[in-house]
């Protein structure tokens, strides 16, 4: 009786344990393998509640805006990447990003456009186009016709939605493929 009750305890372990998403050391989804690409997921709401900070929550599930000029990424200006703080999807790249004096992290388009959706916001009083990673749904921020050359467009995305990850780190989290581009760039 004894071993029929370790055995199955022990499928359960292993069927848990093969059910779970990998994890990266810095606790960001890996996603699963699918050749060499990755594919990303949105965690439930009661994990994102324990993963993200209050800020983070408010902006990426409520639609919320933080704080202009008082953000993790309005002036960093190191070389890399910054992804979709719930799924780890690729949105932004620092070659992209310019100081729009907006006091929020510009770029003038998107890393991997198949990573965004845009929406009409109809919200403040206005209508806007919204901005959305695509796999996880979370607000990142909008979209403006009022960018510098060669798009015309300034994508301003709030911090609390991105984490930026560094061209030194880009093939340590899964993101080498990126890399190439960073090889032609002045650091």
């Amino acid at each position: 009786m004894l071993k029929k009750i370790v055995l199955g305890n022990m499928i359960l372990l292993v069927l848990i344990l093969v059910s779970v998403p990998a994890y990266s050391g810095s606790g960001q989804p890996e996603g699963k393998a699918i050749g060499m690409e990755k594919t990303y997921m949105k965690p439930s709401k009661e994990e994102l509640k324990m993963k993200l900070t209050p800020m983070q929550y408010k902006v990426t599930q409520e639609n919320g805006t933080e704080p202009a000029f008082k953000n993790e990424y309005d002036h960093n200006k190191r070389p890399g990447i910054y992804v979709d703080i719930v799924s780890g999807e690729p949105l932004f790249s620092s070659i992209d990003k310019f100081d729009s004096g907006t006091g929020w992290p510009s770029f003038t388009k998107p890393l991997d456009p198949g990573n965004i959706l845009e929406k009409e916001d109809r919200g403040w009083f206005s209508v806007r186009t919204e901005v959305r990673s695509k796999h996880a749904d979370s607000h990142v921020g909008h979209v403006f016709n009022d960018g510098p050359k060669p798009t015309g467009l300034r994508y301003c995305m709030n911090s609390a939605a991105l984490r930026f990850i560094p061209v030194e780190d880009l093939v340590k989290e899964g993101y080498g493929k990126y890399l190439p581009l960073f090889e032609k760039q002045p650091r």
